[in-house]
Formats: C-alpha cells, structure tokens, sequence
C-alpha cells in the first residue's frame, strides 16, 4: 500500500466522523432556536453588559425564525452529505459557502447595525466551522491529486 493510501485510509474516518459530528451539533442547535429562540437571545443580552457589548432587541419568532431554522436543517443536511459521500466536493464546498456566508453578515451587522454579542459570537462560530470544514476538505482532496 502506498503512502498517499494510507493517509487516505487515515484522512476518511477523521472525514466522516467530523462531518457527522458537525450534523448532530447543527441539529441540536436547529432544535434550540426553534424550540427556544428567546431564551438564546436572552442568554446572550444577559452576559452582553459584563463583556462591553449593547444588549440585543429579542425577536425570537416569526419569518426570521423559519429562516434559521431552515437553515440550520440546510448546514446539517449537507455536513449529512459530507459524511455519506466523503468522496464528492460539492457539499463541502457548499458548507463552507453557508458558514462563510454567516460569518460575514454576522460581522457586517455586527458594524452596521449594533455591537451586539450575538452578532460577534455568531460571525466567530461560523467562521471557525468554515475554516475547519475547508482544512478538512483540502486534507482529503490532496490524497487524490
């Protein structure tokens, strides 16, 4: 068995167990914003004012709620995905696009529209899942090139 094999032999269980690790977290974390979208908000606002930041408005329900929850099912599908086919790039591809797409607008509103802890915590979370999806992802696209 060659090197590269081995590593490959190595590099697809980390694949797939964290991928499927990302999807049970993503999961959880779908249930707690539909179940219990206010308590979120309120537990950030209540260690907001001892770490410097503005507390936020608390709009747990309605359209935006749908779209978390809608998206949080989208990232576990594809983390999903990841771990059933570790051999198809499109769905790394596209969680890293998500997470990334998260990250940005966190940090943009986190500007834009007020310091917010939320904003702050939200932006780092998901910019760190999209920088360890994508080491990830390159770790096992290089035992095929």
């Amino acid at each position: 068995m060659s090197e590269k094999a081995m590593q490959s032999d190595i590099r697809r269980p980390l694949y797939k167990g964290t991928s499927l690790s990302l999807a049970v977290v993503f999961g959880i974390v779908g249930m707690v914003f539909l179940l219990i979208p206010g308590d979120v908000l309120s537990f950030f606002n209540r260690i907001s004012p001892g770490l410097g930041f503005t507390e936020s408005p608390v709009q747990g329900t309605g359209f935006y709620l749908v779209l978390a929850v809608g998206y949080m099912y989208l990232v576990t599908l594809l983390a999903c995905l990841m771990a059933r086919h570790p051999d198809n790039p499109i769905f790394p591809i596209l969680l890293i696009n998500a997470k990334s797409a998260s990250s940005v607008l966190s940090f943009a509103l986190f500007l834009l529209h007020g310091p917010f802890l939320i904003y702050l915590a939200n932006g780092l979370i998901d910019g760190s899942i999209a920088l360890c999806v994508f080491i990830l992802f390159r770790k096992i696209r290089n035992r095929t090139e």
